[in-house]
C-alpha cells in the first residue's frame, strides 16, 4: 500500500491507497519539523493516527510532503519519526511546495502558489521545484495569506479604520483588545494561526466595498511581490493551493487577469491530486 501525506503547520492530511477500493483518509495535527521534535511527531501519530497505524504492516511506501521540510536535516526528523511507526516502508520526505507543484502542474512547467495560513511561491520545471526569495513568514511576508488578511482586519479595527457598520459587526464577533492581540501575536506561540483565524469574517463582508478593497489589496500585493518577481511569469500558468485562494477564487482570478497572469488550477487541498500523481508515476 502507498501512503501520501500533505502536512502544514496546523494539520496533516493522509491518503492511503487501498487496492480495489476508495483511498482511506486520515487527519492529524501538523508535523512541521521547525515546530515539532521527532518525539512529538511520534506521539501525535500514536494519539491521533491510531487507525492509520493499524495498516502499518501493509504500507510499503510513504510520500510525505510538508511545510518546514526544506532541508536534509528537517527531512531526517520527519523520516526518523515515520520509520519508528512504519518500519517496513520506504519513506520519501519533501517540501510542501513540491507536493503542491505535483498536484497542480503535474509534469508541466509552471508557477505554484500557496495561499493559506501563509503564502509562498515557487517555479516548477516539470521535475523539480526552484524556490525563490519568498516565504518570509507572517512577520516579514505572507502577502495575500490568511495571516496577512487577519493582520489587516485587526489593525484596521484597533485603529478604527473600518466603516462604522463593519467596525461594530467585527467588535461584536471578536471582542478583542489591544492587550489581548499583543499577547496572542507577540507572547504566545502560533501568532500566525491566531491572525489567520479572523479571515472567516471576510466572507461575511465580502460584498461590501471594504471587503472587496481588502481582498484586492492582499492579492495585488501577492501578485506584485511574488508572481511578478519571475520575469517570465507571462509564459507559464500560475496555479494556486490553499483555502484563501479557493474561497476567494473569483477575486483572485479577476486580479490575476487584470495583471496578465494566466491562472491554472486552484485547489483547496492538494492531497487527492497528489495521490493521483504519485500513483500515475508508479504505473
Amino acid at each position: 500500500m502507498i501512503l501520501v501525506a500533505d502536512s502544514g503547520s496546523s494539520k496533516t492530511d493522509w491518503l492511503l491507497a487501498v487496492p480495489k477500493q476508495e483511498p482511506l483518509q486520515f487527519r492529524t495535527a501538523g508535523l512541521n519539523p521547525y515546530f515539532r521534535t521527532e518525539k512529538e511527531m511520534v506521539k501525535i501519530l500514536q494519539d491521533q493516527g491510531a487507525e492509520l497505524i493499524k495498516h502499518a504492516s501493509d504500507i510499503t511506501e510513504i510520500y510525505f510532503f510538508g511545510a518546514g521540510c526544506s532541508s536534509p536535516d528537517r527531512h531526517e526528523i520527519v523520516s526518523n519519526a515515520l520509520s519508528q511507526l512504519f518500519p517496513k516502508a520506504y519513506i520519501s520526505v519533501d517540501s510542501d511546495l513540491l507536493g503542491s507543484a505535483f498536484a497542480t502542474c503535474g509534469h508541466e512547467k509552471g508557477l505554484c502558489c500557496v495561499l493559506g495560513t501563509g503564502s509562498n511561491i515557487s517555479f516548477f520545471d516539470g521535475e523539480e521545484v526552484h524556490s525563490g526569495k519568498h516565504g518570509l513568514g507572517y512577520i516579514l511576508g505572507d502577502e495575500g495569506s490568511g495571516s496577512w488578511f487577519g493582520k489587516a482586519l485587526v489593525t484596521d479595527y484597533l485603529y478604527g479604520n473600518m466603516p462604522e457598520d463593519i467596525q461594530g459587526q467585527f467588535g461584536s464577533e471578536y471582542p478583542i483588545t489591544k492587550e489581548s492581540v499583543i499577547q496572542n501575536v507577540y507572547q504566545k506561540p502560533g501568532g500566525n494561526f491566531y491572525l489567520a483565524s479572523f479571515t472567516k469574517f471576510i466572507s461575511k463582508i465580502r460584498d461590501s466595498q471594504y471587503g472587496q478593497n481588502l481582498l484586492a489589496s492582499g492579492f495585488s500585493e501577492f501578485i506584485d511581490t511574488n508572481i511578478k518577481s519571475y520575469p517570465q511569469y507571462h509564459k507559464y500558468k500560475c496555479n494556486f493551493v490553499g483555502s484563501i485562494a479557493y474561497v476567494f477564487s473569483d477575486e483572485l482570478i479577476r486580479l490575476c487577469e487584470s495583471n496578465e497572469v494566466k491562472v491554472g488550477k486552484i485547489i483547496r487541498q492538494p492531497i487527492h491530486d497528489l495521490l493521483h500523481f504519485i500513483l500515475s508515476r508508479e504505473n
